[in-house]
């Protein structure tokens, strides 16, 4: 892991699945934590609570594409873009770079050749200055979750969550009080749509009640919702 690598969180934003997990295991297998959405829409729910420093996007999607995305992005966001896309002629290139993308990959491409450009990309991207705002914060009876920097708290003491209850946490904290399928969890984790995958969601969801509730087994804040999936209710 390089010093540009350090606690750097990616987006990878891709409709094909088996692509985005490819990805996604790639690009942590190379040192940078990553989170995964299926479409424009899913990617700009997990933005209101996540953190990323950069955003890796393809352009053809359906409904909102990549392109159109990244314009509304560059609205009220600098985070660095890099577009992926099965057009790579100079016209497409120019209007990915108009709409505010940093960079431009045509597929197919060498996953080295991602690396290099993404690397290439937060060399250049200037250092986020410290903002005075206080921290977006949900309560959970005695327990609080800090949404900017991912952290669980029972007052002064920090709760220690796994890599894959701190990813847990954060997609349900970005869509509070609204049902988050197994189906969309396991994509997001890059696990597939595997029944067995789903179970292993299941299990993760138990270990964290444990963290979060006073009687894990009749949950007040992590509650199963009967035909949906699983919901954080905050206070």
């Amino acid at each position: 892991m390089n010093e540009t690598q350090t606690q750097t969180h990616i987006l990878v934003v891709d409709d094909d699945p088996r692509l985005r997990a490819l990805l996604q295991k790639f690009l942590t297998r190379n040192g940078f934590m990553v989170s995964g959405a299926r479409d424009a829409r899913h990617a700009r729910n997990l933005l209101l609570s996540l953190e990323v420093d950069l955003i890796v996007l393809d352009v053809m999607m359906p409904g909102e594409d990549g392109m159109a995305l990244t314009g509304s992005l560059r609205e009220t966001m600098t985070t660095p873009i890099l577009l992926l896309t099965a057009r790579g002629d100079a016209e497409d290139r120019i209007r990915g770079l108009e709409a505010g993308a940093d960079d431009y990959l045509g597929k197919p491409f060498e996953p080295r050749e991602l690396l290099l450009r993404i690397n290439a990309i937060l060399r250049r991207a200037p250092k986020p200055v410290p903002r005075n705002e206080p921290p977006r914060t949900l309560h959970l009876g005695a327990m609080r979750y800090d949404m900017g920097r991912g952290e669980l708290w029972r007052g002064p003491e920090m709760i220690r969550l796994t890599a894959t209850e701190s990813m847990l946490m954060r997609m349900l904290a970005a869509r509070p009080h609204e049902p988050v399928s197994r189906q969309e969890l396991v994509e997001d984790l890059g696990g597939g749509i595997a029944e067995a995958q789903e179970r292993a969601v299941d299990v993760q969801i138990t270990r964290l009640r444990r963290k979060l509730e006073d009687d894990p087994k009749a949950p007040r804040y992590l509650q199963t919702v009967r035909g949906s999936g699983y919901m954080l209710a905050p206070d």
